[in-house]
């Protein structure tokens, strides 16, 4: 099978089941961040020198990929009748998230101010994923507005909760590498 198939040349890519829609329309810009981030976690993960942490990372791309399809895949009418077509997001898989910032956190010195982000080369990496995954919330929050009945909305909580996630474990990559937190300092400009 040859990796182009000459179909996106005109701006449309097609969704599972077939259907046609534009490249830019909001379904395809939710997904396509949730790949951007999941690429920017593989960087991430390839700089990380803890074996557990990497693991982790990589479970969690695993899951974006069932983000990806969830997004790319309209509630038909099937779907509707409880007919799943691709794994969707649920509940469970929300909560999943939670332990893991609770263990990371608690080897963590608790934030008294805000944060830059940056340090070691994979916690920037995690940062960067995790910046991504805030815009892919916000074009899932608009896709939910936009096709309510055609969305999964415990995709929006998922990414949410992942970003908080990987916020976390961006201050845990630095903290094992010996590198602090560098707290944001407002500039007051001098008159």
């Amino acid at each position: 099978m040859k990796i182009y198939t000459r179909t996106g040349d005109t701006g449309e890519t097609g969704l599972y089941g077939g259907q046609r829609v534009a490249k830019d329309s909001v379904r395809v810009e939710s997904y396509g961040a949730v790949d951007e981030a999941n690429a920017a976690l593989g960087v991430a993960a390839s700089h990380l020198r803890d074996n557990a942490l990497r693991d982790l990372v990589a479970r969690l791309q695993s899951d974006l990929f069932i983000v990806g399809a969830d997004l790319a895949t309209s509630i038909g009418r099937e779907e509707q009748a409880g007919k799943s077509i691709v794994p969707r997001i649920t509940e469970k898989q929300v909560a999943a998230l939670e332990p893991w910032i609770d263990t990371y956190e608690a080897e963590l010195e608790p934030l008294r101010n805000f944060i830059l982000p940056g340090g070691d080369t994979a916690s920037s990496y995690l940062h960067l994923a995790r910046t991504i995954l805030r815009r892919a919330e916000r074009r899932t929050v608009t896709l939910v507005h936009v096709e309510p009945e055609n969305t999964n909305p415990v995709v929006v909580a998922y990414l949410n909760r992942l970003a908080d996630l990987l916020f976390v474990l961006a201050r845990v990559a630095n903290h094992r590498a010996g590198i602090p937190d560098v707290p944001w300092v407002r500039n007051i400009p001098s008159e």
